[in-house]
């Protein structure tokens, strides 16, 4: 989908996405729960802040991917774990280990140097991660269920998504039912990409430490630096290959004492 720009991909990501999750509220008898969001003013306001964030994560990512930066979104999704430490630890009270705290100093010492190597601060890297950070935060305290959320975040920012794609097709420059079939079947499949997974994330976030979350969340930036190298074909330069060593290292330090941290206090 390279030929469409991110926007209008987003917009698509946001409309099929409330499509394919209101379904799931009638089917799962979650309808009263989910009128009730949308009456409550506070909590109207948190998912409308969420909704926001995840948004513009959504969109810098795909901008990201689409303009050859794939390895920086998976160095951001890489440090995205640590950031939930250091949010953990500011916002919530959680106390950091002394393995948790050497992890972070390594990740920070990683990213201090590409910069300084590069000169240029990896802005997208670091956008990702707090944002994403960010928002699994905000929804752990939020009061209101994964799926019941995930769709009212949806239906906000569809809202004014759906307005401005009219307005794109009335004018002659949408790409929905323009192009291909092939084309229009991968902007409407955006929708169990986007929601199936983050529905997962909200019911973790809502249920573990947040300074837990991040442990399975490697796979996804493994994905992305694999398809980065090897198939995108992307520069990946000596100061890379070290910030990213740095990553792995205190990812690695992370996972070791997350794991021997509950197998003590089980």
């Amino acid at each position: 989908m390279r030929a469409v720009p991110a926007f209008e991909i987003i917009l698509h990501r946001i409309v099929w996405s409330f499509i394919f999750l209101l379904p799931l509220i009638i089917m799962m008898r979650r309808w009263r729960e989910f009128i009730d969001a949308l009456k409550n003013i506070r909590t109207l306001l948190i998912l409308l802040s969420t909704a926001l964030i995840v948004g513009g994560n959504w969109l810098l990512y795909i901008w990201a991917v689409n303009s050859g930066y794939l390895l920086q979104a998976s160095l951001g999704y890489y440090i995205n774990p640590l950031v939930n430490v250091v949010l953990g630890v500011v916002f919530l009270k959680e106390r950091l280990r002394m393995a948790q705290i050497l992890a972070v100093a390594l990740a920070t010492v990683g990213v201090i140097y590409l910069t300084v190597y590069y000169g240029e601060f990896p802005w997208i890297a670091l956008t990702l991660a707090v944002t994403f950070g960010f928002y699994g935060l905000i929804r752990k305290v939020a009061p209101v269920g994964s799926l019941v959320g995930l769709t009212v975040e949806t239906l906000l920012l569809s809202i004014p998504a759906l307005v401005y794609l009219l307005y794109l097709d009335s004018h002659g420059l949408g790409s929905i039912f323009r192009v291909s079939l092939k084309l229009d079947l991968l902007l409407m499949g955006c929708a169990p990409l986007t929601a199936i997974p983050l529905l997962f994330f909200t019911l973790g976030a809502r249920r573990l430490y947040l300074s837990t979350l991040g442990l399975l969340q490697y796979i996804a930036p493994s994905c992305m630096f694999i398809l980065a190298v090897f198939l995108f074909r992307e520069p990946f330069s000596s100061a890379q290959v070290a910030t990213f060593i740095l990553i792995w290292i205190a990812l690695a330090i992370y996972s070791a004492d997350s794991m021997r941290y509950y197998r003590i206090n089980k």
